[in-house]
């Protein structure tokens, strides 16, 4: 096992964090105003999607073996890795999970550098770590986005293949999502995508890992120091466009059978799945509706307690895929969701965030994003694929779920714009 030697000390605020990322593949969490930025990979743990029950312990057992100097003590100090999970066990993309050589964290007025140390040389020098260092950004880009493999209207007959299976008993709500492909160009500074996506959705949870940037609304799980809290979001509405017509969305969706039915499966899923990990669990019994730019969305926070021995990644792993990205029961909507979607989702609506050596932090749900394919880059471009998606329930109306996808995907789409 790779023994990990880990120094975190504060630093002068340094301007924008995102500046010191990488342009061609930037390790980034942020949300209003908090920021991590991985630079290098000190360290990956790897495993195919059958194997993520495995990645706690295996991390459990990077920290414990870790020397950790850590003066600050805030969340996202010290020893953490960025992990980006796919959503499916059987997915072709695999869990990864990243201990960046430097990290530079930002919460509220204090700002630190946390370095992975590099190997002593043969006379047992250790050498300094590197000194953060801003790369200017790079020209600004566009993409060019392209239906997927689902046309619109294959993705109502994908609609309507979902509501066959609920008239069938097999669920009692899937998940059914489309995608648009396209392309950037070569040598793009993807930190423009980041920046504009933390620039126009700072409620969201903003993320890059490994290829995968987006920001999502739904946060899957937080744990820190034994408290958790997790919001789930079932139901959406676009927003008017004036004060009258945006309140009125807002009623209707508060209002909706179909919607609150959607969201109760979602919060149910997620209550019954914590329970067994948590004491003191609580969920606000009715949802209350969330403003987004471009949505609202039902909304309902839980919180409860746990014990120091139970991580992030433990939770996440009971907890994923909940029935917002899913469906009802969790099995049967996966396997519906495998033979009714043409292609894999790869890591879109699988879990995305981070894990200290504490096994604290933060994981959202990869929504409202692309996944980029870094390997597969050439003097043509980088491709990408982008999906979004719709609970379908009795009573779901092809057409409408279709609006609802065109709602969900204008995030990334007009970030790549």
């Amino acid at each position: 096992m790779t023994q990990l030697r880990v120094v975190t000390r504060e630093i002068a605020p340094i301007g924008d964090p995102l500046e010191y990322a990488d342009p061609a593949n930037p390790l980034v969490w942020t949300r209003r105003g908090a920021w991590l930025v991985g630079v290098g990979d000190a360290f990956t743990l790897t495993s195919a999607g059958t194997e993520t029950g495995e990645l706690a312990a295996r991390w459990r057992a990077v920290a414990r073996d870790a020397v950790v100097d850590d003066a600050v003590g805030e969340p996202g100090s010290g020893l953490v890795a960025f992990g980006a999970l796919p959503f499916d066990a059987h997915s072709a993309a695999p869990a990864v999970l990243t201990v960046p050589r430097l990290t530079i964290g930002h919460r509220d007025d204090r700002t630190w550098a946390t370095w992975v140390l590099p190997d002593p040389t043969d006379d047992g020098t250790q050498p300094d770590p590197d000194e953060p260092r801003a790369i200017p950004f790079g020209p600004h880009w566009s993409a060019a986005v392209g239906p997927g493999t689902l046309t619109p209207e294959g993705y109502q007959d994908a609609v309507r293949a979902g509501l066959a299976a609920i008239a069938a008993g097999e669920v009692s709500k899937v998940v059914l999502a489309r995608e648009l492909v396209g392309t950037v160009p070569a040598g793009a500074d993807l930190r423009r995508l980041v920046r504009s996506l933390a620039s126009g959705y700072p409620d969201t949870w903003v993320y890059a890992v490994d290829g995968l940037i987006g920001a999502s609304p739904e946060t899957l799980i937080t744990v820190m120091g034994g408290t958790v809290t997790a919001r789930v979001l079932a139901g959406t509405l676009a927003r008017g466009a004036d004060p009258d017509t945006d309140r009125d969305a807002a009623l209707a969706l508060a209002s909706s059978d179909k919607d609150l039915a959607e969201h109760g499966y979602a919060v149910r899923s997620l209550v019954d799945a914590l329970t067994p990990f948590t004491s003191a669990l609580a969920a606000s019994e009715q949802p209350f509706t969330l403003a987004l730019p471009n949505v609202w969305h039902l909304a309902t926070d839980v919180e409860a307690v746990t014990t120091r021995e139970t991580s992030a990644l433990d939770l996440v792993h009971v907890l994923h895929p909940t029935a917002a990205v899913a469906g009802t029961p969790t099995d049967a909507a996966v396997a519906a969701i495998a033979r009714i979607e043409p292609a894999d989702r790869g890591r879109y609506a699988g879990p995305v965030g981070w894990i200290d050596a504490h096994g604290d932090g933060e994981w959202a749900i990869a929504l409202r994003g692309a996944q980029f394919d870094l390997a597969g880059a050439s003097a043509r471009g980088i491709p990408f694929t982008a999906h979004a998606g719709a609970g379908i329930v009795s009573g779901s109306d092809p057409e409408a779920e279709l609006l609802e996808t065109r709602v969900k995907f204008r995030p990334i789409v007009d970030a790549l714009a």
